[in-house]
């Protein structure tokens, strides 16, 4: 490996270690489904996502919120402390799609329709609104 491949795989990685998030990887639902679920809760504090993901009737629903759940555990991991209401927020959700499986139905005088299986990858974010108020207040300094 090169040098600057290692120095940008280097910085790379210590920009993961100060992001706290998880992943979910090859569900087997369209992404269009999974999709209408994250955009509920994007930008919302962990908590109140939770609720919105408990009561929501979508079947991608209860997989987000294990996700979410996922996240905030990996967030206490990291940060030694115990998260709090109103501390933590969903900072991104991002919805990607996998591999699709492909089959063939019968169709009527010898044809065949094609069946498309979709299936997705979903990578939650969550960051603390502190760390969030001081990013803007250094952004709005640099304007």
């Amino acid at each position: 490996m090169g040098k600057r491949k290692r120095l940008s795989a280097e910085e790379r990685k210590n920009t993961l270690g100060t992001q706290y998030f998880a992943k979910l990887r090859n569900v087997p639902t369209s992404p269009r489904k999974m999709r209408l679920v994250a955009d509920m809760i994007r930008g919302m504090e962990v908590f109140r996502a939770l609720g919105v993901l408990k009561f929501s009737s979508k079947e991608a629903a209860n997989r987000v919120g294990k996700l979410l759940r996922s996240a905030i555990s990996n967030w206490e991991q990291k940060t030694e402390r115990k998260a709090e209401t109103g501390e933590l927020y969903v900072s991104r959700i991002n919805v990607d799609s996998a591999s699709m499986l492909k089959r063939m139905r019968p169709a009527p005088q010898g044809r065949g329709y094609r069946i498309r299986k979709r299936s997705n990858h979903v990578t939650l974010f969550v960051d603390t609104l502190s760390k969030q108020v001081t990013n803007e207040n250094t952004n709005a300094n640099q304007i």
